[in-house]
C-alpha cells in the first residue's frame, strides 16, 4: 500500500474510533502532508523511512522556527501513524519511537466480554426492519471473522454466493486470506439479503457490494456503521465509548486466545504479517483470566499463614 493509503486508512481511523474532530482531521492531513514533503526531498516516503529520517524531520521541525504546539502536534500525527502502521502489521518497526515491535504487556483499550456481545447483536436485530437485519448481519460478521472495517465494507456480493463456510477477503497489500464464518454469521446473512434490495441507490437495479448504500460512494462508509453501533450499545446497554468496528476485531481474537486457539492460527485469521502484532492479544487474554481466577476461585481468596 502507498503511503496516501497509509494516510487515509489512519484518518479514517482517527474519525471512526476516536471521534477525532474534522479540525483535529485536517490538521493531520496537512501535518503528515509536511513529513511526506520532507522524506520525498531524503528521497523516502512513510512507508519506507528509518530511524535517521524520521529523526530528521524532527529536527527540522525545531529548526524552521515553528511554535511548539505546531511542532509537537507534527510530532504527534507522525507518531499516531506508525502505531498505527505498526498495529495493522504494515510495519515491524516503528522508526519513531526507536521500538523494534509492539511493547509487551501493552492493554488492547475496551475488550468486550462475550455477554456485551451478545447484548450488542440483540439490540442491534431490534431496530426496524430492514435497518436491523443488516446492522446485525455486519455484527455478525465481524465477531465471527474478526475482519477489518474496511475489509467487511468492500465485500463483494458474490463473496457469499452458495453459503460458504469462509469468506475469500482481500486485505492489506492485497494479499488474499480466508475468514471463518460460523452459523450465526451464515444465519445473520441469509435474514439479511432478502433486504438488501433496500439499501441500493435511487435508479439501480443492483450493486456488486454485500453491503450497498444509497449514499455518494455506493457503500455503507464506515462512519455511518460506527455511528449504528454506538446507537445499538446504548440499546444493549453497554457504555458507547467502550464500542467501536475494531473493538468486535480486538474481541474475536482476545476471546479466540481465551479459548484454547492456536497464536498462529490467530495471525493467519487476522491477517498480521508480523506474529509480534497478534501476541499483544495473548496478554489481554492472560489479564482478563488472571482477573476472574482472583474473583472466583476461593482458594485465591484464602490469606496466607501468619509468618510468612
Amino acid at each position: 500500500m502507498a503511503a496516501e493509503g497509509w494516510v487515509e486508512a489512519f484518518l479514517e481511523m482517527m474519525a471512526v474510533e476516536r471521534a477525532a474532530a474534522r479540525n483535529t482531521l485536517t490538521a493531520y492531513a496537512k501535518d503528515l502532508a509536511d513529513a511526506s514533503a520532507f522524506l520525498a526531498r531524503c528521497g523516502r516516503d512513510l512507508t519506507d523511512a528509518g530511524l535517521e529520517d524520521i529523526e530528521a524531520y524532527f529536527l527540522d521541525l525545531g529548526a524552521r522556527g515553528l511554535s511548539p504546539a505546531t511542532a509537537a502536534r507534527r510530532r504527534a500525527a507522525v507518531r499516531g501513524l506508525y502505531r498505527f502502521a505498526l498495529g495493522e502489521g504494515w510495519r515491524t518497526d516503528d522508526p519513531s519511537r526507536r521500538i523494534d515491535a509492539p511493547k509487551k504487556g501493552r492493554p488492547l483499550p475496551h475488550v468486550l466480554t462475550r455477554d456485551e456481545i451478545d447484548r450488542l447483536i440483540a439490540a442491534a436485530g431490534e431496530r426496524d426492519g430492514a435497518a436491523g437485519l443488516r446492522l446485525a448481519c455486519m455484527v455478525e460478521l465481524l465477531y465471527a471473522s474478526g475482519l477489518r472495517i474496511s475489509e467487511l465494507l468492500a465485500l463483494p456480493l458474490a463473496t457469499i454466493a452458495r453459503e460458504p463456510a469462509y469468506l475469500i477477503v482481500k486485505g492489506k497489500g492485497g494479499k488474499e486470506r480466508l475468514a471463518p464464518l460460523n452459523d450465526p454469521a451464515r444465519a445473520g446473512i441469509a435474514a439479511y439479503l432478502p433486504a438488501r434490495a433496500s439499501f441500493l441507490p435511487k435508479g439501480v437495479k443492483d450493486s456488486p457490494w454485500l453491503f450497498p448504500s444509497r449514499g455518494a460512494g455506493g457503500r455503507l462508509t464506515a462512519r455511518r456503521f460506527a455511528q449504528m453501533l454506538s446507537e445499538a450499545a446504548v440499546v444493549a446497554g453497554v457504555d458507547p465509548s467502550r464500542i467501536s468496528p475494531h473493538g468486535l476485531r480486538h474481541a474475536f481474537a482476545t476471546h479466540l486466545l481465551e479459548g484454547g486457539a492456536d497464536l498462529r492460527a490467530v495471525q493467519k485469521l487476522l491477517g498480521h504479517a508480523d506474529i509480534a502484532t497478534t501476541q499483544i492479544y495473548t496478554h489481554v487474554a492472560q489479564d482478563r483470566l488472571r482477573a476472574v481466577m482472583e474473583k472466583s476461585h476461593p482458594l485465591a481468596k484464602r490469606r496466607p499463614p501468619s509468618g510468612r
